[in-house]
């Protein structure tokens, strides 16, 4: 465990342990059902790192991003070979929000929402020339500053 770990609370989190498995090769650790198959606790590890989880329930102070509808979190995956991975996470079901690109901070950068409402970026270092950088980096200001943007630059906001 590290010093500070995410615990998602998702509607469903048995097939999103299923999910996490295929999309970006989670290990389970453990899961603790109730009787009636929902689950009252699970864990699971990706990398290096642990996410407990549960099912929602009625009367907690946790909402799922479905009942919530939205979440306030981003879990990122920094991965050796991020357009695997990313390929990985659509062909299990995640739907992209930012498409996989370089970015002008020097990686390659996507931004994913799982079945369950989770939202996921996904990142690697790239090597990119300083003009480079620098082109991507005036387009994201100039988008975000509401000036026009050239080419395929989306808002990450």
């Amino acid at each position: 465990m590290r010093t500070v770990t995410p615990y998602l609370v998702i509607e469903g989190a048995s097939k999103a342990i299923e999910f996490y498995k295929r999309a970006f090769g989670a290990k389970e650790i453990d899961r603790s059902p109730m009787p009636d198959g929902t689950l009252m606790h699970a864990t699971i590890r990706i990398g290096d790192s642990v996410i407990m989880m549960s099912d929602e329930f009625p009367g907690g102070d946790s909402k799922s991003p479905t009942h919530a509808g939205a979440t306030t979190v981003n879990l990122h995956i920094n991965a050796k070979d991020v357009d695997k991975l990313w390929n990985q996470a659509l062909n299990a079901g995640a739907k992209p929000t930012l498409p996989l690109e370089n970015q002008f901070w020097g990686e390659r950068y996507g931004k994913l929402q799982d079945p369950f409402g989770h939202i996921w970026s996904v990142s690697m270092a790239v090597k990119m020339s300083e003009q480079e950088k620098e082109a991507k980096r005036q387009a994201a200001f100039a988008m975000m500053g509401g000036g026009e943007a050239s080419g395929s630059e989306k808002s990450w906001t």
